[in-house]
């Protein structure tokens, strides 16, 4: 099992950044939406990588969190929304061997959507459907569907992340399904403070998955809000996490 070294505690209570990743099929502008008015309260950057289009986009990930700790000064947090939360702690955990030891200020994990392989998770079979369906009929056709199963709101920020993807979308998707999420040993030798963020009503990020890793994460602390709350505010998430995150340090 990989241990992350405790930071010191100054560094968990004044991270100069957080790294947010984007999730599946989505992008930069909704973890801005959903993170940066919180953080900035709290008297911390957001750094949001944009996601690079198509089968790369896992990789893209990962690079931008090496680019932000080889530019950083100080200890950062790092995290993300679903995919981005798979992808943040799994590179914690081997960052914890490597030059950022020491230099991760905590986690912020927002709607993680499954734990290892994949393959029968909602938001895996939700993203291949969604790959087959543009490949077969294209984005507006994807988009239609969308609208109706989903509400009105989630289908508008979907129909938007979905066209700033562009050709790359389906490929994208299916990388994203085919990602493997942090396994049990990843998330139990991650000693980091962490904000687990669950909501209920949302089938395609169960709640009981962020139980699970908030269960697992040696200091994570979980909280929970609707999907209702959070499309009427996405910055819901940002503040969950946020105060999560809080609550964890002292643990």
């Amino acid at each position: 099992m990989i241990r992350a070294a405790r930071a010191a505690p100054s560094a968990e209570r004044h991270p100069s950044a957080a790294v947010v990743l984007p999730g599946s099929g989505s992008d930069d502008v909704f973890v801005r939406s959903a993170f940066a008015a919180p953080l900035r309260a709290a008297g911390i950057a957001l750094v949001a990588p944009a996601p690079r289009r198509g089968r790369d986009v896992v990789v893209g990930y990962r690079a931008a969190l090496e680019a932000a700790f080889e530019r950083a000064d100080g200890p950062l947090l790092v995290g993300g929304v679903s995919l981005g939360a798979h992808v943040a702690v799994r590179w914690a955990a081997r960052a914890a061997a490597g030059p950022a030891a020491g230099r991760v200020a905590g986690l912020l994990l927002a709607l993680p959507a499954w734990g290892g392989d994949p393959v029968d998770a909602p938001a895996a079979l939700a993203a291949r459907l969604t790959a087959a369906q543009v490949r077969a009929g294209g984005l507006a056709a994807a988009v239609d569907a969308a609208r109706a199963g989903a509400p009105a709101w989630l289908a508008d920020e979907l129909a938007r992340a979905w066209t700033a993807h562009g050709t790359g979308l389906a490929d994208a998707l299916d990388a994203a399904a085919a990602e493997p999420g942090p396994s049990r040993e990843d998330l139990a030798g991650l000693d980091l403070p962490a904000g687990v963020v669950g909501l209920t009503g949302d089938a395609v990020h169960p709640l009981a998955e962020a139980r699970r890793w908030a269960g697992l994460l040696p200091r994570a602390v979980l909280e929970t809000s609707t999907l209702d709350a959070f499309g009427a505010d996405p910055a819901v998430l940002g503040r969950a996490a946020l105060a999560g995150w809080r609550r964890a340090v002292g643990r």
